[in-house]
Order: structure tokens, then C-alpha cells, then sequence
């Protein structure tokens, strides 16, 4: 038998067994945001046939956010996400142009 300890103890699995629980509701609630920033660009978008400029670097923020929570929650990352941490920079700034062809 392997008398070397294992990579992770129960207790620390359990621990952040605990925070991916509450950064899956975290998650529920930044979909919903999501979906709420696109029906409100598109509406703006309809009426004004220009971009909201805020609303679309919030949901380009929130989107990395979203990134960062499924890494830590997929066990592809290991630090925790905001509000543990600072908020993620942006990994992509938006296209300057969003062309619908």
C-alpha cells in the first residue's frame, strides 16, 4: 500500500465542495443578468440602431466573470473567483463593429 498522503484532504474537498454550491447560485444569477443585458441591448439597438456602449462593456465584464466561474466550478482553476478575489479583468475587449450578416 501507498504510504504517501493523498493530493487533497476530505475536509478540503468538502470546503470547496461548499464554494462550488454557492458559486453555482452565483451562476444562476449571472445568467439571468446575462440574458437581461442582451433583451436590453437589442431593444436599444432596435430603437436608437446604435450600441449601448456601457451596457456592452458590463456584459462583456459579466461574461468573464460567467468564464471564471465555470473554470473554478470545473475544477480547471484554482483560485476562487470574486468576491474572494478581485473582479477578472477582460479576456477580450468587444469588436468595435458588430456587423449582423
Amino acid at each position: 500500500m501507498n504510504d504517501e498522503s493523498p493530493a487533497a484532504s476530505r475536509k478540503q474537498i468538502a470546503i470547496r465542495l461548499l464554494y462550488t454550491v454557492l458559486y453555482v447560485a452565483i451562476f444562476e444569477i449571472l445568467k439571468t443578468v446575462i440574458f437581461l443585458i442582451t433583451i436590453f441591448e437589442y431593444f436599444v439597438l432596435l430603437i436608437t440602431l446604435r450600441h449601448n456602449e456601457p451596457a456592452r462593456a458590463f456584459a462583456n465584464k459579466v461574461a468573464t466573470y460567467a468564464y471564471r466561474l465555470m473554470r473554478y466550478l470545473t475544477l480547471n482553476e484554482n483560485q476562487r473567483p470574486f468576491p474572494f478575489t478581485e473582479f477578472p479583468a477582460e479576456i477580450d475587449p468587444p469588436d468595435a463593429e458588430v456587423k449582423f450578416e
